[in-house]
């Protein structure tokens, strides 16, 4: 049997080119080798977007536009929405009676937005359900018994206190969780058109969805060497934002264009209008594939469908092993006979 992977989105938007970049194109690739189940994590996204849950469906759809698009293929990954799969809630019911308020509150994310909320004087304003998502995060990945997550570095502590569940349910009951793995993707970070870390809320993002003359328009404001002036002065390639996006989508041109930068033989225009043409390039199967499925919207429907089945059949199966393990299957009260 494949070992199983789970990874997934919040559907707060559509996914950009660091998406891509840091694990979509990973997990093209991972597909071929795993069971992977990719998790669209609409309930987390309650924990910071409360006011606006009437985005969720949009984005739920163009998140499953995003991973067809790039080549994620459903007849061999599964494609699920998060509150579809009733196991999840149940574990986390469960898994939330294993773990102390203090190992929750250690989680680097939990502990950072405690100490912003103590500065700001709204420490109040933090929700249960936002200081528990580390454990429903275990329960998204456990509830396939998943062997392998791809994370990034920063993530590595939600993996470890999933790790910690499972052993500590293998201990209490019996063997029941494999302890999954981190999959670090040793790969680059894209920066924002800014400079600064890309993120939908800054703007300075290019999106998978983006068309060709946004894409132009995006590239052509983008931040490169301050320290250049004229197209003909000697430029610093390393700390341009444009020329990281020629590593990641121009690899052929790559070393010719850091070199010509170095020496003053290409200006920061010139630069970006070739950048402009490979990112087109490279966007244009990817349109192709999303405009097919836009068409499709009753495919669409049937993807999350079919997911969703699975990832339940799936989630049941775990269920009746935690809750026999547990001795809380109850079967001889429920099926006893009078006699």
């Amino acid at each position: 049997m494949k070992k199983r992977i789970l990874t997934g989105d919040r559907p707060t938007g559509p996914l950009h080119l660091g998406h891509y970049i840091g694990s979509l194109k990973n997990r093209v690739k991972l597909q071929n080798k795993y069971d992977c189940f990719f998790i669209i994590a609409d309930y987390q996204v309650l924990t910071d977007h409360l006011s606006e849950t009437e985005k969720i469906q949009k984005n739920i759809k163009e998140i499953v536009l995003d991973y067809l698009s790039v080549g994620i293929d459903p007849s061999r990954s599964t494609i699920f929405i998060q509150s579809k799969i009733p196991a999840i809630a149940e574990l986390t019911m469960f898994f939330s009676m294993m773990v102390s308020f203090q190992e929750v509150k250690r989680n680097p994310t939990v502990k950072t937005e405690f100490k912003l909320a103590k500065e700001r004087g709204r420490i109040s304003e933090i929700s249960y359900g936002f200081v528990g998502y580390p454990v429903s995060q275990a329960a998204d990945i456990l509830f396939v018994r998943a062997h392998l997550v791809p994370v990034g570095k920063d993530q590595l502590p939600h993996i470890e206190l999933t790790q910690e569940i499972a052993r500590r349910f293998n201990r209490l009951f019996t063997r029941v969780f494999p302890i999954p793995k981190p999959l670090v993707g040793e790969v680059p970070v894209l920066p924002g058109l800014d400079g600064k870390k890309m993120s939908k809320s800054l703007g300075n993002a290019i999106y998978l969805s983006d068309s060709p003359e946004v894409v132009k328009k995006k590239v052509m404001k983008a931040v490169t060497d301050p320290a250049r002036i004229h197209p003909t002065d000697k430029g610093h390639p390393e700390v341009c934002n444009v020329f990281q996006y020629h590593k990641a989508f121009n690899k052929k041109e790559a070393k010719k264009i850091e070199i010509r930068c170095r020496e003053g033989r290409i200006g920061c225009v010139e630069c970006k209008r070739n950048l402009i043409e490979r990112l087109n390039e490279f966007l244009d199967p990817i349109r192709k594939r999303r405009r097919y499925y836009e068409q499709r919207e009753n495919l669409i429907s049937q993807i999350l469908i079919s997911g969703n089945k699975r990832a339940q059949e799936e989630g049941e199966k775990t269920l009746k092993l935690v809750r026999r393990a547990m001795h809380l299957d109850y079967k001889q009260i429920l099926h006893s006979k009078e006699g």
